[in-house]
């Protein structure tokens, strides 16, 4: 891997990978790949690494931690959604955690268990994947009468969620789901 600038950030084309640097040390690399022809009209890397680290403060993570995000459009997103869910239809985001928790955000025992879940070049615990259709970031700010901002937020905290291990299949799973992503957007000053 290529070492940072001092802003710890690097564009590629259309891929941007950035080292959060806490206390001189890397805390995490989120890498974002920026797939989608249509560009929001925000700081989406702002954005992105706010909740990114936010859900890692709230979980605690006691690891360093790589994070990939893809920024698609929903043509994208429905194709993935279709491979790998079977649902012919674009979504606003999916997850694909790294990491099998036995209670969400339970890190104990993740080295021996999940020992291939660290990149071997940088030790850091490869939490997973997130996918984000801007298409649906730009539909639902509007359906829910809040900012483009605000919704790539909620994505990002509710995908983070998942890569933690947490669901909202069952009801109580939901509610406490919720709550989670509540306290990562107002602890950040995202709100409605």
């Amino acid at each position: 891997m290529d070492v940072p600038d001092k802003k710890g950030c690097f564009d590629r084309d259309k891929q941007e990978i950035t080292a959060i640097w806490r206390k001189g040390q890397i805390l995490m690399t989120i890498t974002i790949d920026y797939e989608a022809k249509k560009k929001l009209d925000l700081d989406w890397r702002e954005i992105i690494q706010d909740m990114v680290l936010g859900a890692m403060d709230l979980e605690g993570c006691p690891y360093e931690a790589e994070v990939n995000v893809v920024l698609t459009d929903n043509p994208g997103i429905c194709q993935v959604n279709l491979e790998c869910r079977g649902v012919d239809a674009p979504t606003d985001v999916l997850s694909f955690p790294m990491v099998e928790y036995e209670e969400p955000a339970c890190f104990d025992g993740v080295e021996e268990i999940f020992a291939d879940c660290f990149n071997p070049e940088s030790g850091e615990l490869m939490l997973g994947d997130i996918m984000i259709s801007v298409d649906k970031v730009e539909e639902q700010a509007k359906k829910y009468g809040h900012s483009q901002k605000r919704e790539l937020a909620f994505l990002t905290a509710h995908s983070m969620l998942h890569l933690f291990g947490y669901d909202h299949m069952e009801e109580a799973e939901r509610l406490v789901m919720e709550e989670r992503q509540r306290r990562i957007l107002e602890d950040r000053g995202y709100v409605r």
